[in-house]
């Protein structure tokens, strides 16, 4: 189909391209920005006056439950929330069951995905077999069968000669090792941010160190072995200034945050509220500040949903017994932009932590993150100032847990186009 976008404001972060023009697409891609080529007769226009016009968002980590968690959420459910929320890109962690740990189970995903015809799905393969933290996986393998990283998702790896062993195995091939810095020992038992809030609720503690321990164990093994590692969902203003240090010394990493890490904190919990049950937790004002800072920064790479779906049975319990998660495909870019708005952070710096630096984490940055002439028609359409209040009956996700329910927020995707097809439009 030939596309025109008319009278929107054109954002692309990459080249640093902001301005109101048209945009028009043909076969799937971009063919011009402004005057339309010689002969080019649209099939349809769509008026993008009052609308940013921005890459399609590319989400590092959401689950969609697939295989296996179906009673959850199903991939058809969240690649749905997915084109709601305006993300055309997006990884999911290999947690599933069974894990993504074998090449045949990686296509089946992904020959899902392909099937549904919606967003774009770069899944990542388990680290070691089964998650046990036992075996490496044949990476190779199953990088062949799409996968564009190695992750343990949330289990950890207590023996750290295995993890030598993985990073060494990825550094050969030039793989990407993505992890969550927490030692399972210090943060054993733990459902909260380890402070004054969590004694006065009783409730048991996960504290800064079990982010810093980690964390100084994965850097020590990446001077070691040379490996690229993505640090994911960093929460503390200690684990932040080891990043910087080690940016500063030339390590090979890069990190993201999760965007509801940007607005709350521990005091949030307030009575026990088990939406606010995450992990890595909700920490003080101290961290939430450094985060911000850091993310505007640069220290930061990228802002994630964290998607995670979880069912009533698992999330309406007691506190301390409730399964973290929350979902986060559809508040990604309202939360993003009113992180953008408090820290006065320009649109364009604001939308590169969720398209072209998210992309280049990927390393799809050839095929997403960015709006020039040759590349995939990939977009977001959204008002930047429409009111919209989240409610369970207004999320697309089969996940419906947020902290944000009753919240009114700002910004809200209006068109979602992918490989040069609406996909989605309210």
């Amino acid at each position: 189909m030939k596309l025109s976008i008319t009278n929107g404001r054109v954002v692309d972060p990459a080249s640093g391209l902001d301005r109101v023009a048209a945009l028009h697409v043909a076969d799937g891609r971009v063919v011009a920005i402004g005057d339309a080529p010689g002969g080019f007769a649209a099939e349809r226009v769509v008026d993008a006056r009052g609308l940013v016009v921005a890459p399609g968002l590319v989400d590092l980590a959401a689950r969609l439950r697939e295989p296996g968690y179906e009673y959850r959420a199903t991939l058809e459910s969240e690649m749905r929330a997915a084109l709601a929320g305006g993300v055309t890109s997006l990884s999911c962690p290999p947690d599933t069951d069974p894990p993504l740990d074998e090449p045949g189970l990686v296509e089946m995903l992904k020959h899902r995905a392909r099937g549904l015809d919606q967003a774009h799905l770069y899944p990542l393969g388990a680290l070691t077999a089964a998650l046990a933290g036992e075996a490496i996986t044949e990476m190779a393998e199953l990088a062949e069968a799409g996968c564009v990283g190695f992750s343990q998702a949330g289990a950890p790896i207590v023996d750290t000669q295995v993890l030598l062993r993985a990073m060494q195995y990825a550094g050969t091939y030039g793989f990407t090792v993505w992890l969550r810095p927490q030692d399972p020992h210090l943060g054993r038992g733990g459902v909260m941010h380890g402070g004054a809030v969590a004694a006065r609720l009783g409730l048991s503690g996960i504290p800064v160190a079990a982010e810093t321990v980690a964390l100084n164990t994965i850097l020590d093994l990446v001077r070691e072995t040379g490996c690229r590692v993505y640090l994911c969902r960093l929460s503390s203003a200690a684990g932040l200034e080891l990043l910087r240090r080690a940016k500063a010394e030339g390590l090979p990493v890069s990190a993201d945050v999760a965007v509801h890490h940007l607005h709350l904190v521990d005091v949030d919990v307030g009575h026990f509220d088990s939406h606010y049950r995450v992990d890595p937790p909700f920490r003080s004002q101290r961290d939430r500040d450094a985060i911000r800072a850091a993310l505007a920064d640069g220290t930061l790479d990228a802002i994630c949903s964290d998607h995670t779906p979880v069912d009533d049975d698992a999330k309406q319990l007691p506190f301390a017994e409730a399964e973290p998660g929350v979902t986060g495909l559809e508040v990604l870019l309202p939360l993003t932009l009113k992180w953008a708005a408090e820290s006065r952070t320009a649109l364009p710096a604001a939308l590169a932590r969720i398209t072209s630096g998210a992309s280049a984490v990927l390393g799809i940055a050839d095929r997403a993150g960015r709006i020039e002439a040759g590349m995939p028609a990939d977009l977001c359409l959204f008002d930047p100032d429409e009111p919209w209040t989240i409610s369970v009956d207004g999320l697309a996700s089969q996940g419906r847990h947020t902290p944000y329910l009753g919240i009114e927020v700002l910004g809200r995707a209006r068109a979602t186009i992918v490989g040069g097809r609406v996909a989605f439009e309210r």
